[in-house]
């Protein structure tokens, strides 16, 4: 090979390099934007999901934002509390949320807080209207709660905090198909 030849590889190889570099990408996953949507729009799909007010802020706990009304509240790990980690994009968790809706209605329930992850909030508040869930939800763009409780990447992930702090994964079932099976995971 001579020094011209060796020369045109040179600047292909780094012409090749530059553009891969420079190639757009997807977003890549963690945490994402609350919204990139105008306040007044925001507010509107507050209203339109009718959400319950969340519970108010507990000294000591990890630093969330209340979907109802966009405040930061500080969510504690004291029981009895189901905590149920969910996303847009996530099939499973759009069958969970209404079976947890259901629950929570029921007489003597325990309190069950959906926390949204690796979604943007605006996309949250419109999938939970959609689905008419009107849990108190709160968005935890940091992942400080989920990394508080060690959660898995993989959603959903539900938890329940007992009275005395101890906090346990529910993995059996998968995810919740049925109230019943909500009721007999907490008992």
């Amino acid at each position: 090979m001579n020094n011209r030849t060796r020369w045109l590889v040179v600047v292909l190889v780094l012409g090749v390099a530059g553009v891969v570099a420079l190639w757009p990408r997807d977003e890549a996953p963690g945490p994402q934007p609350t919204s990139t949507r105008p306040t007044q729009d925001m507010a509107a799909l507050r209203a339109q999901a009718q959400l319950r007010p969340c519970v108010p802020g507990a000294e000591g706990g990890v630093g969330v934002t209340c979907l109802r009304d966009g405040t930061r509240t500080a969510l504690a790990l004291k029981g009895p509390l189901l905590i149920n980690f969910w996303a847009t994009w996530c099939q499973p968790c759009q069958e969970e949320l209404p079976v947890l809706d259901t629950y929570a209605k029921q007489p003597g329930a325990v309190p069950v807080v959906p926390v949204l992850v690796e979604s943007r909030e605006a996309d949250g508040l419109e999938l939970l209207a959609r689905l008419g869930v009107r849990l108190p939800s709160v968005y935890d763009g940091a992942d400080e709660l989920r990394k508080q409780v060690k959660a898995p990447m993989t959603l959903p992930a539900t938890y329940y905090v007992a009275a005395d702090g101890q906090v346990r994964q529910i993995t059996d079932p998968p995810y919740f198909k049925a109230p019943e099976q909500v009721e007999k995971a907490v008992r």
